[in-house]
């Protein structure tokens, strides 16, 4: 699939897939790529868009110009009552309004999400960096969890990340000062995982490792370690066994077995198996 950017979502976020691997870029760099109603669309419509894609295997997620995200358009939302009511309004019987979409979603979304931060990673920004499973820093990449500052408490579903990152005092911390975050400290705190001078080609390239293996494996074990903080031992011991049964002797895993042995590269289909529909049939006792 090779999808060209304005058929897939809108100017200020930008996709396509290259080699089994989404990218998206944020796409604003006049403005830092700080976030208007037009990005937060834009950036739920690129995630709804790749999870459709059976043959994307991991995503790069990005910022044009020299910062990440600098976060949110204040002028733009405050200038504008009703964009706010729409970001946290929830529809219908959702669990989730448009401003936490933008982060959980890639959470959500099947396949490996690799955040390539640079310059400014602030407030929305982190927001949305901290939805992505790998977050790779430049050195000189500075992060804040800052709504503070501006009278708010951290939101987009940061609340229910953050505490699975690092510990309780330091998240705590860091929303109640606003301040402001150097990488390498932000490694130390859990906030990132690393810090490479070029984060954008060390994502890329992790990005392309996670694709070319089986793409079912890859699927599992994100939604393995992903469920595993929320489930007891018996149920995520559970859970790991109807997965790995799941995948055992399925064509990917019989090829990712036949490359090793013969030390060739693998050859896989497209993912085959659906975690959530088979965790959910094992709770549901079926």
């Amino acid at each position: 699939m090779n999808a060209t950017p304005e058929a897939v979502v809108n100017e200020r976020v930008l996709v396509e897939v290259r080699d089994h691997v989404g990218h998206v870029t944020l796409n604003r760099p006049d403005k830092r790529n700080a976030l208007d109603i037009g990005m937060f669309d834009g950036l739920v419509a690129a995630a709804e868009t790749l999870s459709r894609e059976q043959d994307v295997r991991a995503v790069v997620l990005s910022g044009a110009g020299q910062a990440f995200c600098a976060g949110l358009d204040l002028q733009s939302m405050m200038s504008n009552p009703s964009e706010i009511e729409r970001l946290l309004t929830k529809e219908g019987d959702a669990f989730i309004n448009l401003a936490q979409q933008v982060s959980w979603a890639w959470r959500e979304l099947p396949v490996p999400v690799v955040a390539a931060l640079h310059g400014e990673i602030f407030g929305g920004g982190l927001q949305i960096a901290l939805g992505a499973d790998f977050r790779l820093a430049a050195p000189d990449a500075r992060l804040s969890v800052m709504e503070i500052r501006w009278g708010l408490i951290p939101d987009m579903s940061s609340s229910r990340i953050l505490k699975d990152l690092m510990s309780l005092d330091s998240a705590k911390e860091l929303a109640m000062t606003g301040r402001i975050v150097n990488a390498p400290e932000a490694a130390e705190l859990g906030l990132i995982t690393r810090v490479c001078d070029d984060p954008m080609a060390a994502a890329t390239e992790l990005a392309q490792t996670l694709a070319a293996h089986s793409p079912d494996a890859i699927r599992a074990t994100k939604y393995l370690f992903d469920r595993a903080c929320e489930l007891d031992d018996a149920a995520g011991l559970h859970l790991e066994t109807d997965l790995q049964m799941a995948i055992i002797g399925r064509p990917n895993q019989m090829e990712a077995a036949r490359a090793g042995m013969a030390r060739e590269a693998p050859s896989f289909r497209a993912a085959t198996i659906d975690p959530p529909a088979l965790d959910r049939t094992r709770r549901n006792g079926s």
